[in-house]
């Protein structure tokens, strides 16, 4: 019976397999294994097949295993599988592939649609050898989680991200090998929510949860410790935190290290430099922060800034940071304010008879200088040359031709009472050297 043109076509793990790694495709090899298997007349399979340890077979439209002897055949020594963006529906399909592949480690399901489809407990145990798992946006139930973290004994890192979670059901079976959690991307907003992953895993040494809008970190001490005893790295990059009593309960996390921390509320009022300033002050054990290594000096730069920063502000007002850093350094005096508006200064302009003093921005070019005294001495457009006068060096120096029309002008060092010659261009060349004695005065 013929399949109705209409119908989609169905494409198995093992036929995208075949056709894939076809050997036609890979006329040199290119260093990967060969793999041998005597297939009958007529079947779609190759008899072999160029096959790395490391497959993907990502948007290929899988919806089906295929031969579990093929599988097993051809992926005896596939380490690494990603099967992102297909069409597998069915956690029986998916139990096939991964029962016949002995040594899978790495396994990417993302973008498949797996949502409302539970996984039967009985089917999980061929799971039990996947260390790193790949769920990002397949609505996967918890329920379906939960069983796959408890038949996966060696399980290290979980990706669930974009799977539209606003809570977390809590798992009666802790999954104590699990190291990396990235849960981005989801709808998680209370507190109440993320402290559940430390009593489902209580190794977790990596927790991230940007774009998350957990509002808080509302938890003391005693129950952060406890639940979160091995957590070195969090990431909080675009939460909803807007008090920096969360910022400081991070402290109460006992091996934290490193923070990630931006587009969050709290810190949208101060300048970018501020920020780093401000949460590095109050992170004493962090060595890395929003991705970058505290370097030396910069510590103690940051916690000298906090104190200056908050030093006026109500006593009732003030944090325990505050105390504990003005204990290590003191009261601080501010810091001495630096004008670092353009300088200026006043010069005597001289052509020929005609002398006037003039206000100087020393940040404008020689060309800004020619254009601005052209303009107020009505000079010919022929243009002008002009000469700098230091008053206290002009007997040894003589003049300074003002030749390069891009450099500033406090790069000659010019000061008030100082003199500028406007000598206008002339063809004679007797006159366009002035004479050094008639220039001092």
């Amino acid at each position: 019976m013929e399949t109705s043109s209409d119908e989609e076509e169905v494409y198995t793990f093992v036929q995208v397999l075949s056709e894939k790694y076809n050997p036609e495709n890979f006329p040199y090899g290119q260093g990967i294994g060969v793999v041998l298997l005597p297939s009958p007349p007529g079947s779609p399979v190759k008899d072999r097949l160029f096959l790395p340890s490391i497959l993907v077979l990502n948007g290929c439209g899988i919806s089906k295993a295929g031969e579990k002897s093929d599988i097993a055949t051809f992926c005896a020594h596939v380490v690494e599988l990603d099967l992102s963006h297909n069409q597998l529906k069915d956690w029986g399909e998916i139990c096939t592939i991964v029962s016949n592949i002995p040594h899978l480690d790495f396994l990417n399901l993302s973008m498949n649609p797996l949502g409302g489809v539970e996984l039967e407990p009985s089917m999980a145990d061929v799971f039990s050898r996947v260390r790193r798992l790949v769920l990002i946006n397949t609505h996967v139930s918890w329920d379906t989680v939960h069983t796959l973290t408890r038949h996966t004994p060696e399980l290290e890192e979980l990706f669930l991200c974009l799977n539209s979670y606003n809570v977390v059901s809590e798992s009666q079976t802790p999954c104590p090998s699990l190291r990396l959690l990235q849960i981005t991307d989801n709808q998680l907003q209370e507190w109440a929510e993320v402290r559940k992953f430390g009593l489902m895993y209580p190794c977790l040494s990596t927790l991230v949860l940007a774009n998350n809008s957990v509002n808080s970190v509302g938890d003391t001490r005693e129950t952060l410790q406890r639940l979160f005893p091995n957590l070195r790295s969090i990431n909080l990059n675009n939460s909803g935190l807007s008090k920096w009593e969360d910022i400081e309960r991070l402290n109460f996390f006992p091996k934290l290290e490193e923070v990630k921390a931006m587009g969050i509320p709290l810190l949208q009022p101060y300048s970018t430099e501020d920020r780093r300033r401000l949460l590095l002050a109050q992170l004493p054990s962090v060595v890395l922060l929003n991705g970058s290594v505290v370097c030396s000096g910069e510590r103690e730069d940051s916690e000298r800034f906090f104190i200056r920063f908050y030093q006026d502000s109500p006593q009732q007002e003030l944090a325990e940071r505050y105390h504990i850093l003005v204990s290590k350094y003191g009261e601080l005096a501010p810091l001495a304010e630096v004008d670092l508006s353009p300088r200026c200064t006043v010069v005597d302009v001289r052509c020929g008879e005609r002398v006037e003093a003039v206000s100087l921005s020393l940040e404008q070019t020689v060309v800004d200088l020619k254009k601005h005294l052209r303009d107020l001495l009505q000079l010919p457009t022929n243009g002008i040359r002009l000469f700098y006068i230091n008053r206290e060096m002009c007997s040894i120096f003589g003049p300074e031709e003002l030749k390069c029309g891009s450099r500033a002008l406090h790069s000659y060092s010019i000061r008030d009472g100082d003199e500028i010659l406007v000598v206008p261009k002339v063809k004679s060349r007797c006159s366009q050297e002035p004479s050094q004695g008639p220039l001092c005065f």
